[in-house]
C-alpha cells in the first residue's frame, strides 16, 4: 500500500494518523468539510478534497478522485456512515474504521475482542448525536464492520480506550498537567487507585496504519498503552515531565461534597476499571511508546498550548475548600 484516504485528518487523531502515514512512505489524501484549519496545507505529499462524509456523492467523488490503496475512517459517528462508506470503498485494499473502547457492553477486566459482548443498539440510538448514545453507535459500525467482510471487503475496525496526547482539543489530561504545573498540592478524587485505560496518539495512528496493512478482514482491535497506570501514577509522570513534585492530597466523596464537587466532576476519573487488552494488536507487531516518552510529549504540547483544561474539573476555589476541611481532620 502507498496510497492512502484519510476521512477527517486535521485533528488529534487523524492529524497523527496522516503524519504516521507520510512517514511510512503513504501519498494521503484528505476528505473534510474544511472547517478546521489544514496543518498539511504545505505539503506536497497531502492532497485536499472538500465535502461532507455524510453525503454519498461526496464520497464516490472522492473513491475516484483519490483511488486509494486504504481508506482510514476518523470521524464515522453514526452506522450508517460506516455502510456507507464499506460499500463504496469496497474494492479499496483496506477500509479502517475508528471505533471506541465504549462499544463493549460488559465491565469485563479486560475487555476482548470478539468475548466481551458489544452493546446494543435500536434504530432510535443508531441515529442519535448525543454522547449517551456513542457507544451504541460505535458498537453498531462495529457491526458493519462485520457485516462488509462476509460481503468480501477487506474492512476492519480500531477500538482506542481514552486517547491522549499532542493537539488534544478534549484538554482532559490538560486538566490535570495544568494542576501540577501550577500547584504543590494536588487533591485528586478517591485513593488514587482508579483505573481508566488510556491510548497515546501517537500509538493509535501506527495501530490504525498496522490494522490496514496486517490486519484481518472484520476483526476488531483494541489499543491502548501496553502498560497501565493509576490516576496517581498518572500525575507522578506528570511531575517527572515538569521536572517538579507535588503532594497529593486524597478526597473522597463525604469531603468533596462540602464543596458541591463529585468524584465524576474529575476529568479522567472513572469508579470502575475500564481496561482493554492490547494482545491482539501486538500481534500484528505493533509496539506501544513508553509511558515516560508520551508523558513528555504531551506535556511539551501542552506548555506550547493555550490549552488549560480547566473547564473539565472542579475549580480550584472550591478545591481550596477541600483541602481545608481535611487540613483540619
Amino acid at each position: 500500500m502507498d496510497s492512502a484516504l484519510v476521512i477527517g485528518g486535521t485533528r488529534f487523531i487523524g492529524r497523527q494518523l496522516v503524519s504516521d502515514l507520510l512517514d511510512h512512505g503513504y501519498d494521503v489524501t484528505l476528505l473534510n468539510r474544511g472547517t478546521h484549519e489544514n496543518p498539511f496545507a504545505d505539503e506536497d505529499r497531502v492532497d485536499h478534497i472538500e465535502g461532507d462524509r455524510t453525503n454519498d456523492s461526496a464520497l464516490e467523488a472522492a473513491a475516484m478522485t483519490a483511488d486509494p490503496d486504504a481508506v482510514f475512517d476518523c470521524v464515522a459517528y453514526q452506522p450508517r456512515d460506516v455502510q456507507a462508506a464499506t460499500r463504496i470503498f469496497a474494492d479499496c485494499g483496506a477500509y479502517v474504521y475508528i471505533s471506541s473502547g465504549a462499544a463493549y457492553g460488559r465491565e469485563d477486566i479486560p475487555k476482548r475482542e470478539g468475548e466481551t459482548p458489544l452493546e446494543s443498539c435500536t434504530p432510535e440510538e443508531a441515529t442519535d448525536d448525543t454522547m449517551e448514545t456513542y457507544g451504541k453507535r460505535k458498537a453498531e459500525g462495529d457491526r458493519a464492520i462485520a457485516a462488509a467482510a462476509e460481503r468480501g471487503v477487506n474492512a476492519m475496525s480500531v477500538r482506542p480506550c481514552v486517547v491522549y496526547g499532542p493537539h488534544d482539543y478534549t484538554a482532559r489530561l490538560d486538566f490535570w498537567i495544568d494542576r501540577v504545573n501550577r500547584f504543590d498540592r494536588i487533591l485528586i478524587p478517591g485513593d488514587g487507585t482508579n483505573v481508566w485505560h488510556r491510548a497515546y496518539v501517537d500509538d493509535v495512528a501506527s495501530a490504525l496504519r498496522l490494522v490496514a496493512e496486517r490486519g484481518a478482514a472484520g476483526e476488531a482491535y483494541n489499543v491502548g498503552d501496553r502498560r497501565l497506570v493509576t490516576i496517581e501514577e498518572m500525575i507522578d509522570l506528570i511531575a517527572d515531565a515538569l521536572e517538579t513534585t507535588v503532594d497529593v492530597v486524597h478526597a473522597g466523596p463525604r469531603e468533596l461534597a462540602a464543596a458541591e464537587i463529585e468524584l465524576a466532576d474529575y476529568p479522567l476519573y472513572r469508579e470502575y476499571p475500564h481496561i482493554l487488552s492490547t494482545a491482539k494488536l501486538a500481534e500484528l507487531g505493533w509496539e506501544s511508546t513508553p509511558l515516560e516518552t508520551a508523558m513528555d510529549q504531551s506535556v511539551e504540547d501542552h506548555l506550547a498550548s493555550d490549552r488549560t483544561g480547566r473547564e473539565n474539573g472542579p475549580g480550584r476555589d472550591a478545591e481550596a475548600r477541600v483541602l481545608e476541611i481535611l487540613d483540619t481532620v
